[in-house]
C-alpha cells in the first residue's frame, strides 16, 4: 500500500511563513483600527471643548477692585454700590435668599468668605426674581433686592462686580463659576452660615 507523500521541509517552512504573515497583518489591522478609534475620540473631545470655550459667555465686562478688609462695628460708606469688599462687620450675613435689603457690612463679610451676592432691582417682577433664584447654586450665594442698581441684576464677589442685562443673562452662571470661592477670595471655605440674618440693621451706603 502506497504511503501518502509527506510535505517537504520547504513546503512546511512556506506554510509557517504564510501563517506568520497572516498573524502580522491581523495584529497591524487591530493596532491600526484601535489607533484610529482613539484618534477619533480625541478629535471629538477636542472639538467639544473648543466649541464650549468658543460659545462660553465672556467676562470682559467684569470690574475688579482691591478693597480693604478690616473689621469695624460702625457703618461703612462704600465706593461701589453694591459694595464688592472693604471694611465690614465682624459678623457675616448668612447666605440665602432675602426679600428685603440686607446690611452691606454683613454681606461684605460673606463676600470675604467666598460668597457671590446677586442683587436685583426692587421693582423686578416676582416671576423674574423666582427665575433668578432657581438658576443659582444653593450654597455661598446671597440674593437680595438693592436700591439704585445700574442694571436689573448685579453680581458681586470679593473685589469683582458685573452688571447684568437681566435674570437670564448667561454671564451670571459664568461669573459664579469663576468667582464663587474663586482665587480672589480672601478666606475661601470660611462658613456662610451661623452669622446674622441681617434683620438687625438696614442697608447702608
Amino acid at each position: 500500500m502506497a504511503r501518502p507523500d509527506r510535505p517537504s521541509r520547504a513546503r512546511l517552512e512556506k506554510l509557517k511563513n504564510q501563517q506568520r504573515a497572516r498573524e502580522r497583518r491581523t495584529r497591524w489591522l487591530w493596532v491600526g483600527g484601535t489607533s484610529l478609534a482613539v484618534l477619533a475620540i480625541i478629535a471629538v473631545v477636542v472639538f467639544t471643548v473648543a466649541r464650549d470655550v468658543a460659545t462660553r459667555p465672556t467676562l470682559d465686562a467684569v470690574s475688579t477692585y482691591e478693597p480693604s478688609r478690616n473689621h469695624v462695628t460702625t457703618p461703612v460708606t462704600y465706593k461701589q454700590s453694591p459694595p464688592v469688599g472693604g471694611d465690614h462687620n465682624p459678623v457675616w450675613l448668612n447666605c440665602g435668599v432675602y426679600d428685603k435689603p440686607v446690611p452691606n457690612e454683613n454681606a461684605v463679610h460673606s463676600l470675604e468668605h467666598g460668597a457671590v451676592w446677586a442683587t436685583y432691582s426692587p421693582d423686578l417682577p416676582a416671576g423674574q426674581v423666582d427665575s433668578l433664584v432657581s438658576n443659582l447654586p444653593a450654597d455661598y450665594v446671597i440674593v437680595s433686592p438693592y436700591k439704585g442698581l445700574p442694571s436689573p441684576v448685579v453680581a458681586s464677589a470679593w473685589g469683582t462686580q458685573l452688571a447684568l442685562d437681566g435674570v437670564d443673562d448667561p454671564r451670571l452662571a459664568e461669573f459664579i463659576r469663576e468667582y464663587r470661592q474663586g482665587p480672589q477670595t480672601p478666606e475661601p471655605g470660611a462658613t456662610c452660615s451661623g452669622g446674622t440674618d441681617g434683620s438687625t440693621a438696614p442697608q447702608t451706603g
